[in-house]
């Protein structure tokens, strides 16, 4: 792994938080909140100050703006949400660009199981009675947040545990 062990362990406890909101509110709402969004990019702001060379910090914003112009144009053409637009930009500084390979594997596998327990549990009685408000269980669309939140907090974890060290 690129990203380094301590620069995962510096942004873990900060992102896991939003991580798993994201991953609820758009499963409940169907919504991306734009707090989410700019936390996370303050948690980058602050933290990643902190955590990371400067220079691999200052890398990091031209990933945001390159993630966010895809993004904007997959949702012009229908093919994403603003929220998740929002958020995948603001998870891209985040991750190294020596891992960018590793992540996108990652991601597509959480977005398969994501996709496949969301379905499964929408058909189950006890779902459905534990959360029956959940707009995610009655739209066609799936609540993509469900999977780029684990999705980043995966790959931070999984840095934590095997990155390369120090962040220098």
């Amino acid at each position: 792994m690129t990203l380094a062990s301590t620069s995962a362990l510096w942004f873990l406890p900060f992102i896991a938080p939003i991580s798993l909101w994201v991953a609820w509110s758009d499963m409940k709402w169907m919504k991306i909140h734009n707090k989410a969004v700019l936390i996370l990019l303050g948690i980058y702001l602050i933290v990643g100050l902190i955590a990371l060379p400067l220079q691999t910090w200052a890398w990091g914003w031209a990933n945001f703006a390159a993630v966010l112009g895809v993004g904007f144009v997959l949702n012009g053409v229908g093919l994403l949400g603003a929220g998740d637009a929002k958020f995948a930009a603001a998870m891209a500084p985040f991750i190294a660009l020596g891992d960018l390979s590793l992540f996108l594997t990652l991601l597509g596998v959480v977005v398969i199981i994501s996709f496949a327990v969301h379905r499964v549990l929408r058909r189950t009685p006890l779902a459905l009675h534990l959360a029956p408000d959940w707009e995610s269980w009655h739209r066609r669309e799936f609540p993509l947040g469900l999977a780029l939140g684990p999705a980043l907090l995966f790959y931070i974890a999984l840095a934590a545990c095997l990155g390369n060290g120090s962040a220098a």
